[in-house]
Formats: C-alpha cells, structure tokens, sequence
C-alpha cells in the first residue's frame, strides 16, 4: 500500500514534465516557422525589389529642364550620373576639383544630349573654403534645383590601420565625405522645401553599412552619412522630397582601383542605370529607412548582411579585416616594386 501510493504521487509530476515538454516543442516549432516565414517573406519582397518593382520617375521630382546639381562630376559615378540625367532632360550644374575635366564632362553632355544647359563650378571641397561655397550659391540661387546628387568623397589611399593613418588624410575624408556633402544640402535644400519637391541621393558605401578594419575613418563617414541622410529623409517627408541613401559595394572607378567589371563589380554606367532606375526602393535593404542598394548583386549581398549574416558581428568584422590586410599587404608589395625599380 505504501509503495503504490508512493508510486502515484510520482504518476502527475512525470505527467506534468511531459506536457510541458510538448508545449515547449510546440513553442520552437511555432517561433520557428514564424521566423522562416519572416525570412523568406523579406528575403521575397527584397527579390521583388530588386528585380521586378520599378523606382519613382525623375520626372516626379521637377519638370524636364530643372536642373541636378552633381558633386564629384569629373569622373567615374559622378559624371555618368551626370550624362544619365541630363539624357533624362536635366540641366546639369557640375562640382568638382578640376576646371579641365569639368568642361570635357559638359561638352560630352552637350554632344549627347543637345538640349541640356550645363554650368560648371571648380572648387576643392577639402579646402572648406567660404567663397567656394558663396560661389556655388550665386550659380545656383535663380535655378529651379529639382536633383541634388552628393557623389563627391575620398577615401584611404590603401587600406591603413587607424594609428598609421595620416593626419592630412583623416582630415581631408571627413572635410569631403561628411561636411562637403552637409554643406551643399544645406544650400540646394531650402528651394525645394519652397517648391515642395525634389531629389537628394548621397552616395553611401558598405564601408559604412559594416564597420571596416583598415578604412575606419572612412568606414565612419560613411556610417555618419548613413544617420544623418535617414534623419534628414524624415524631416523632409511632409514636403515632398525624397532623400535616399544609396548603398554600393564595389564600382569600377579611379577611388576603388578597379578596372575589372565582375558580378560583384559593374562598371559606373550599369550602376547608375540601376540607381536611377529605382529610386525609393529599398531593394534588399528594407530594415534602413530611406536607403537602397540598387545594383542587383550589391542588394542581395545588402539583404544577406543586414538579414542573415549580421552588419556587426565578429564574422564579417574578421571576414572584412582579412580582405583589407590582403589588399594592403598587396598594395605595400607594389609601391616596394616600384621603388626598386625607380632605384635602378
């Protein structure tokens, strides 16, 4: 009698254990089909983004023969930013460093697209210079500015470790990158607040999506316009003007020191083409407001780091700082060649 009633005060706790047992099967099972379902849902809309929604026309930012102010126009992105607008019916203010350059890029526009108006303004945005800014007022005060483009920046030399970093460098990638890029805004941005439209896109980088080992000061630029271009979008919402941060791995271009196009790497015509093409998609980045990554192989990598791998942890942090030592430990390999060479 004793052990069967020993025996039954046993029977409802083993009972108990079970149950909740399959309450917590239950529980994994349902928490983790909700979050397969939630992955496959923003991995779906990221897919529908990238390759089948279009972008807002440029046409819904200003009437064709406004004008699109382009920094960093002389080369590379900026001047086919510069060619693709203006073939879109822009007039096109061109920024950058170098006069020369400046008036080839203006007469290939005029060559590709008759009816644009091109103006130029040479100016050297690390010098931070008053009148250099006074200047670009007066061009544009009478201008009907519908498009601003802050594609002007700089970056490291090669990939350096931050103790290493010169000073005249550090000073020059947060002069360009950060307050070039605020100062200009601050200029073109009360006529459209005015007008009540217009366009603002700054160029980002995945430098600043995920922190880079090697490129830390201009790794931080990037992630300070990152911030800065999503707060201003919200400030600017009610008056109709789009700001959008877009997000760029690798483009062939005199900064990256690429010449090669791959998957991975298009040439700077096939990147703005898609940038241009889906303007307010956030194309494989859905959890930054007002930021894409429209290149099609940059924004499922964008989706994969935001969504899979994770921007912050200490497997891209070691990924990305092994990529740059290579890159470095090339480039010092090269200038010692070069060296020996100009020693011979």
């Amino acid at each position: 009698m004793a052990f069967g009633s020993c025996l039954s005060s046993y029977q409802f706790p083993l009972e108990l254990q079970a149950g909740w047992q399959s309450a917590a099967a239950i529980f994994f099972l349902v928490t983790g089909g909700l979050y397969t379902s939630y992955k496959l849902l923003s991995y779906g809309r990221a897919l529908l983004s990238i390759f089948v929604l279009p972008g807002k026309s440029l046409s819904s930012f200003g009437p064709k023969g406004s004008w699109a102010i382009v920094t960093g126009a002389s080369d590379g992105i900026g001047k086919e930013f510069a060619l693709q607008v203006a073939r879109a019916g822009y007039n096109i203010v061109l920024v950058s460093r170098t006069a020369s350059k400046l008036e080839t890029v203006a007469a290939e526009i005029i060559s590709k697209s008759p009816n644009a108006s091109t103006k130029c303004l040479a100016m050297d945005f690390s010098a931070n210079n008053d009148a250099d800014y006074a200047r670009l007022a007066e061009l544009v005060k009478d201008l009907d500015v519908a498009i601003l483009i802050n594609n002007v920046g700089l970056s490291h030399n090669i990939p350096t470790p931050f103790v290493l970093t010169p000073e005249r460098e550090m000073k020059d990638i947060i002069t360009i990158n950060c307050l070039g890029t605020l100062r200009v805004t601050q200029l073109v941005l009360p006529g459209m607040i005015s007008r009540k439209r217009g366009l603002i896109l700054t160029m980002g980088s995945f430098g600043g999506l995920m922190p880079t080992p090697l490129l830390a000061t201009y790794s931080g630029s990037k992630a300070f316009l990152q911030q800065w271009s999503t707060a201003l979008a919200s400030e600017v919402s009610n008056y109709n003007i789009t700001v959008e941060l877009v997000q760029s791995y690798l483009v062939t271009s005199a900064m990256s020191k690429i010449r090669r196009t791959s998957m991975l790497i298009p040439n700077p015509r096939s990147f703005v083409r898609a940038v241009l093409g889906k303007v307010g998609r956030s194309t494989g980045l859905a959890g930054y407001a007002y930021t894409s990554a429209p290149y099609w192989s940059h924004g499922l990598m964008a989706w994969a780091l935001s969504e899979v791998v994770g921007t912050m942890g200490g497997l891209a942090l070691g990924v990305n700082k092994s990529f740059h030592e290579g890159i470095r430990k090339r480039a010092l390999r090269k200038a010692e060649r070069e060296k020996a060479k100009k020693a011979e």
